[in-house]
């Protein structure tokens, strides 16, 4: 896989943005409704890369920086969002991939902990970040009441 670096709102990162949301709804009933803004993914307080296969963009996911600004967040997090792989190239080791890609960047611009949020309907998510080393924390985010809603930290 080749892993670049895009804007959050490039056509292809929008195109498996689409995809991902779709997914949300088919597994909770609604799309994602945190508030994300495309600047915010943006060096140097964000970044988001997408891996592609044969040409195709296959997979997902970006940081932004967070302060503790609010209740399980602290100084110097940066948030994953939109970790995803396509249906047809998951299990090939992708997510791993484009999860350290994610933390490296994360700490190499001063990050000092990746903080995420999923929900109990996504396994695959969570089984990914606990073999990973994340370890669950205090619940942040639009989806801090939901009692579906899971997150998880690892320092960086």
């Amino acid at each position: 896989m080749r892993i670049e670096i895009v804007d959050y709102d490039h056509p292809d990162s929008q195109q498996l943005i689409e995809v991902l949301q779709q997914e949300y709804v088919d597994r909770y009933g609604e799309e994602d409704v945190t508030a994300v803004d495309p600047a915010e993914f943006r060096p140097p307080q964000g970044l988001f890369l997408l891996g592609y296969s044969d040409g195709r963009p296959v997979g997902s996911g970006g940081w932004r920086a967070r302060e503790g600004d609010e209740p399980g967040l602290q100084d110097g997090d940066a948030e994953m969002k939109r970790l995803f792989i396509v249906a047809e190239a998951r299990g090939s080791g992708l997510s791993r991939q484009l999860l350290a890609e994610l933390e490296h960047t994360a700490a190499k611009a001063g990050r000092k902990r990746m903080v995420l949020e999923t929900g109990e309907r996504q396994p695959e998510a969570i089984g990914l970040y606990t073999s990973a080393g994340y370890a669950e924390i205090e619940k942040f985010g639009a989806y801090r009441d939901d009692p579906l809603s899971r997150c998880y930290a690892k320092e960086l």
